[in-house]
């Protein structure tokens, strides 16, 4: 019992720290959003957060895991931080100081509605781990007092 309270709250650890990389890289597309010029030239390009389901092994999975047939508990990471291949968009503006010679500008590829709704997505599911994190805290209080 323990040691699944234990594992539960590994899990939404996992799962908060996953969505806390998620909400970093999200801002970080919005602050850049109007980003024609980047130290490697060309506009910026939006990033992408991509998840990997891993399992835990906690020193009694490891023991037990061959002799017990249960589903084995999953928690997640951050596996990598990767550029959208969307080409950027070009606008006409030839007073702009990143003018091609046709007075064309390459702005990033980030639109804003798409961000927020990332942003709103990946706070809910922080939000969801939080709730998760503090039940199984409760649960593992309750548990400490009825061994009293």
């Amino acid at each position: 019992m323990a040691d699944s309270l234990v594992n539960s709250l590994h899990i939404s650890a996992a799962g908060m720290s996953a969505q806390r990389t998620r909400m970093d890289i999200v801002a970080e597309n919005i602050a850049n959003a109007e980003s024609t010029r980047t130290e490697n030239g060309g506009p910026y390009q939006r990033r992408q957060v991509i998840f990997e389901s891993i399992s835990p092994q906690s020193n009694f999975n490891k023991v037990f895991s061959s002799s017990l047939q249960s589903q084995q508990s999953q928690t997640v990471k951050v596996a990598d931080v990767v550029k959208d291949q969307k080409p950027p968009q070009a606008l006409y503006n030839p007073s702009h100081p990143d003018a091609d010679s046709q007075g064309m500008v390459k702005f990033p590829n980030v639109n804003a509605v798409e961000e927020m709704v990332d942003l709103n997505s990946a706070s809910r599911a922080f939000e969801s781990n939080v709730t998760v994190m503090q039940a199984s805290k409760r649960m593992f209080l309750k548990t400490l007092e009825l061994l009293r």
